[in-house]
């Protein structure tokens, strides 16, 4: 790069000297720099905050060519900030002269919102039940005032603040009460003495709430816990989520939290503030030296710009962001209406109904948690291969008037919010059911990259956050993530719960991998959408693995994909899923769903998740190996026998059992219902109650399957199906039973013709189950279809299986109720 010598002398004169390469101004940054340096690789900054200022200055004096970068370049180390890193407009690079903030030939930078803490020695004031030790160090005051913080690292693993019950477990209300707000507890459960700045941690639906406690009134056999304003009015006059009470599942878990009594586990902390002491029960194998980092910091940067002047073609590289705070719940309390947005004010309506929403029972509005980065008018940004990690609340937030933005091949992980949230999710003064629509364009969040990166182990304080949240968000895609480890939903995407057009449109799901998710609490999906969305897709995502939840408030209310209220204008096609445990709940018009299955082409299982260059960090996802997953559901059959089966009760029952397109069918004193019945033992238990006297049948597992995907040239299937059900006995002959078995064991081998038959059919599944000497057929066709044409197809110019036919007609027979000669007879489907 050539300078003029009079910009050299302006240069020297301002101490703006920097160390110049072909292309690029160069302004070096390290731990052990001073911020009264030069900013040269010999003598570095100590801050970016100051090599900002010194990019500043280059740009205000032209001393920048239009073709040539800034590189803010950080030398490896752990960086400590006394206060964010503040981005302004004029930090502004150009669309051939970018502004970038990166580590120095990719060494590990952590830029720390921390303090780190390590003069620990054993309590001399606090021992455990069983004598383990406590350690204990003091915590400094700055400018005379306590420190207040949520959390705790001890060699970089998060440690538990001190709690009421064992590991995962909770224990359950007795009951609550919102006319004086307050929650009755057993005694069991509830701590030995009130100690000031204990919280309530309750699990209520899709949320959590973090309730202050401000006294307890024991009396013979429960405790009444009493909440501290404002968080208690809120608690009890917002209509959803709530706590509940339920004899089938169980009343809403809880723990209480943040008590020296409760200090009783390895992993354990408590702050005493009075002593401005921090207590820690070790883990195994921890000594004394043991490094501890509390956060300091709300935010690590913060990039705000204006409406009419945003900051722009500015980029993190390589990067990693570590140890947020967020301590609003110690001050306020915490209630969520949804993905971690807490409730500022909420009530329900006498009259329901809005100008928007008839049928509108409740008024909320919100607020937003705080996080480690949070940008606000900003364009053509980009953090590309950084990592958030250790961070209290959100990781990530790009919030109003981001256009052009790319968030690429970063990690999350160990967070305690959701890790990516983008867009509007309704101002604090806007009731958040209404529709952002702005007047001027310049607020929307728009034409914004999610690619490639891994997010796992996050939502684990909030446990309603989500993976990726994005609002009232246009032109966005998200694309190419893998999220795993999520207490709730992996993306969510929309807000308002509106079918009125509104920003939204032309958002893009494509290619992400979602996998152990909902772990706490369930109204869940690996993808979620609210609102209208015209011209959105979801396409080509990978989504399984969902948690056993034994806490939630309904076991059944789980979903791969989930199109919620409003939800308009979306097309969902071609996603891997196990089975087809969907929800589409009060949708609006336009969406369209067609072959989301496990029947897809391998290349969507492979093309699904991160891409290279980006996923060497997939070794970072660590599932836990000791919660259960649920079951992948499947096809299977429950038949009843016996006089006055009354069809009406039986499909009421179903319905209330999270069976997936469950039918019932009948042939004289005989019920089947078939589907994807996932939850049979609890739905067998009440059909043995409404049909005491009734002989019970279950059939689990088809021996023989055939499926059209697999077997087929053309291996495209249809979404709806019709099922044709038949039943018939195997003949009373053990010898001839094994030969029958046999034959279907091989039949792929010995007679591909039969399968070959079926694709000619156009069948898009045939299962074949026993029980006893009792076979149920399933025949699935094309919804609509005629079964008495597609059936001679089987046979048309392929005589084997004509022959097959003739064959097993020898181990067939009918079942009892049957005509003299009568095998195989047809169930009729209840309508």
């Amino acid at each position: 790069m050539s300078i003029t010598n009079h910009q050299q002398i302006i240069s020297i004169l301002i101490v703006c000297l920097t160390i110049w390469t072909a292309g690029a101004a160069e302004i070096y940054v390290a731990p052990t720099g001073n911020d009264k340096n030069r900013g040269t690789e010999n003598a570095p900054f100590a801050t970016v905050n100051r090599a900002l200022r010194e990019a500043r200055e280059l740009r205000r004096l032209n001393q920048i060519q239009k073709d040539e970068d800034i590189r803010i370049l950080l030398k490896g180390g752990t960086y400590y900030l006394s206060e964010p890193i503040f981005v302004r407009p004029e930090d502004s690079g150009t669309e051939t002269s970018t502004t970038s903030i990166e580590s120095m030939n990719e060494e590990a930078v952590i830029l720390s919102g921390g303090m780190q803490l390590n003069s620990w020695s054993p309590s001399k004031s606090i021992s455990t039940s069983n004598n383990n030790l406590i350690w204990e160090l003091d915590v400094p005051q700055i400018a005379g005032n306590l420190l207040k913080f949520r959390q705790l690292w001890v060699n970089a693993k998060k440690a538990t603040r001190a709690k009421s019950t064992s590991g995962s477990q909770l224990d359950r209300i007795l009951s609550w009460d919102k006319n004086d707000g307050t929650c009755w507890i057993s005694n069991e459960a509830a701590p030995s003495e009130f100690e000031p700045g204990m919280e309530l941690f309750i699990q209520q639906w899709w949320a959590i709430a973090n309730l202050r406690i401000s006294g307890m009134e024991r009396k013979q056999d429960s405790t009444k816990l009493i909440f501290e304003m404002p968080e208690r009015r809120i608690q009890n006059e917002h209509p959803w989520p709530a706590p509940w009470i339920s004899k089938k599942t169980g009343n809403s878990p809880f723990y209480i939290t943040n008590a020296k009594q409760f200090l009783d586990e390895p992993g354990e902390w408590y702050f005493d503030k009075k002593l401005s002491k921090l207590f820690y029960y070790p883990r195994p194998g921890e000594t004394l030296s043991a490094n501890a980092v509390i956060p300091i910091l709300d935010n690590l940067v913060l990039m705000n710009g204006t409406i009419d002047r945003p900051i722009h073609h500015l980029q993190f590289k390589n990067i990693s962001f570590q140890h947020s705070n967020w301590t609003r719940p110690s001050d306020y309390g915490h209630v969520p209406l949804q993905a971690g947005m807490f409730l500022l004010d909420a009530y329900k309506l006498q009259v329901p109904g809005t100008p928007d929403k008839a049928g509108l029972e409740n008024q909320a509005w919100i607020g937003r948690p705080s996080a480690a980065i949070e940008a606000n008018f900003v364009h053509n940004t980009s953090f590309i291969g950084c990592s958030f990690l250790h961070l209290s609340s959100t990781g990530l937030d790009y919030h109003r008037g981001v256009k052009d933005n790319r968030i690429q091949g970063n990690l999350f992980k160990d967070i305690g919010g959701s890790g990516i949230v983008i867009g509007e999710f309704s101002e604090p003064a806007v009731e958040t059911h209404l529709p952002f629509n702005p007047s001027d364009p310049r607020e929307l969040s728009s034409g914004n990259l999610i690619l490639d990166n891994l997010i796992t182990q996050v939502s684990t304080e909030d446990w309603g956050t989500v993976g990726i949240a994005a609002g009232f968000v246009n032109d966005i895609t998200i694309a190419h993530n893998e999220i795993s480890e999520v207490s709730y939903t992996g993306i969510s995407l929309g807000w308002g719960w509106t079918k009125t057009e509104n920003a939204m449109r032309n958002n893009k799901i494509i290619a992400n991998k979602i996998h152990h998710y909902g772990k706490h609490l369930y109204d869940v999906a690996g993808i979620y959408t609210l609102s209208a969305q015209p011209n959105s897709r979801i396409e080509g995502n990978m989504v399984y693995d969902i948690y056993q939840n034994n806490y939630a408030h309904d076991p059944y209310h789980w979903f791969y994909l989930y199109t919620d209220e409003g939800s308009s204008y979306i097309t969902v096609i071609n996603n891997w899923v196990p089975a087809p445990k969907f929800l589409q709940n009060a949708n609006g018009p336009g969406n369209t769903w067609a072959n989301n299955n496990a029947s897809l082409n391998e290349s969507t299982k492979r093309d699904a998740g991160v891409r290279a260059p980006y996923s060497n960090m997939l070794d970072q996802i660590v599932t836990d190996k000791e919660w259960p997953l649920k079951e992948v559901p499947k096809y299977s059959a429950i038949e009843l026998i016996g006089k006055d089966l009354n069809t009406k009760s039986i499909k009421e029952l179903v319905a209330t059992k999270g069976f997936i397109h469950p039918e019932v069918y009948t042939w004289k004193n005989r019920v089947v219902v078939y589907g994807y019945l996932n939850y049979k033992d609890a739905f067998i238990k009440e059909l043995h109650q409404l049909f005491p006297k009734s002989k019970i049948k279950s059939y689990d597992t088809p021996f023989y399957e055939y499926q059209k995907a697999e077997q087929c040239m053309d291996s495209a299937i249809v979404d709806s199906w019709d099922h044709i059900v038949l039943t018939a006995n195997l003949v009373d002959d053990p010898i001839m039973q094994q030969e029958y078995m046999d034959y279907h064991a091989t039949q792929y081998q010995k007679w591909p013709e039969v399968s070959e038959g079926f694709c000619n059919a156009n069948f898009q599944q045939l299962q074949i189950f026993r029980n006893g000497r009792q076979l149920l057929l399933f025949i699935s066709i094309p919804k609509g279809s005629d079964f008495e044409k597609l059936n001679p197809l089987t046979v048309k110019n392929n005589p084997k299986v004509e022959e097959w036919n003739s064959l097993m007609a020898r181990y067939q027979t009918g079942i009892k109720g049957t005509n003299k000669g009568e095998v195989w007879v047809e169930f009729q489907k209840v309508e």
